[in-house]
């Protein structure tokens, strides 16, 4: 029986097809195998030692203990973040608490009754310094910068103990007296007992706590550090003024004739002058 006409044409297709699939086949092979196969699979050891990827190499860096203490760094992040934004604002309010807290502590060494006077006196003097000591560090940060660290936070104390403290000790003894109704030969004479004093004990505080700060602190810190500081020196420099207060009243005391009237006191004078008649 002839093959059909439908029989034919199948035969030619399938043939047509054979002959594509050889033709392609030698051309898409080598494709999937690029494709698939790109080179030797690493092995599980050289992946566990291959480097992790760039985006984790930061958090392997070493992270600095001011950044781990918890609480209290975010309470310092965020008084530097608020020094950054408002920078006067957050020293005079920096300053109110850290000579409030100090004229509190002076008054309970002290053992005296408390007086509310002293501790506004107190505050209103550390509102006033706030800012120029704020302005006097940074420019000390930024200046006596040499190749010798040593050499320079030498400089940097020597600058600050001669220049800074005695104008700061005179600034607040001077101010505690004006305030407290003191005429100027007193507020003077509350500067020479107070101050040569204070800067000489300043030497035996200060230096530590700037090389210190100088070395180890971040800037944006720094306040924080030296405020913390702050609170037992200003607890000393109100005992001190409160001590000298004291011998004033004393040496007041002891000297009636001066406290008299110009009148009344040469009267006094004059009748211990006169001869006792016998």
């Amino acid at each position: 029986m002839p093959p059909t006409t439908s029989t034919i044409l199948r035969a030619v297709f399938r043939r047509q097809l054979e002959q594509l699939r050889t033709t392609r086949l030698p051309r898409s092979a080598p494709r999937r195998f690029q494709s698939s196969n790109s080179g030797p699979k690493p092995s599980a050891s050289e992946t566990a030692k291959a480097p992790s990827s760039p985006a984790a190499t930061p958090a392997q860096q070493p992270v600095s203990i001011w950044l781990r203490l918890g609480p209290l760094t975010r309470a310092g992040q965020a008084y530097a973040r608020s020094q950054r934004n408002r920078p006067w604002a957050t020293q005079i309010a920096s300053a109110l608490a850290i000579y409030f807290a100090a004229d509190i502590s002076a008054q309970r060494i002290s053992g005296k009754e408390y007086v509310p006077e002293r501790t506004v006196r107190n505050m209103v003097i550390g509102a006033v310094s706030a800012v120029p000591c704020f302005i006097w560090f940074v420019w000390l940060s930024k200046s006596f910068n040499y190749g010798s660290h040593i050499v320079s936070i030498g400089v940097k104390i020597v600058v600050n103990q001669m220049i800074f403290t005695p104008t700061f000790n005179t600034y607040f003894f001077g101010s505690q007296a004006l305030l407290a109704g003191d005429s100027l030969a007193d507020t003077w004479d509350r500067i020479v007992r107070t101050v040569p004093i204070s800067w000489m004990n300043a030497w035996k505080l200060w230096p530590a706590v700037l090389a210190f700060s100088f070395t180890y602190i971040p800037i944006a810190y720094r306040s924080v550090f030296s405020g913390a500081v702050a609170v037992g020196w200003q607890t000393y420099l109100s005992f001190l003024n409160r001590q000298a207060e004291i011998e004033e009243e004393v040496a007041h005391q002891k000297s009636p004739v001066a406290a008299l009237p110009t009148v009344e006191a040469a009267t006094l004078k004059l009748e211990q002058k006169r001869p006792i008649a016998a």
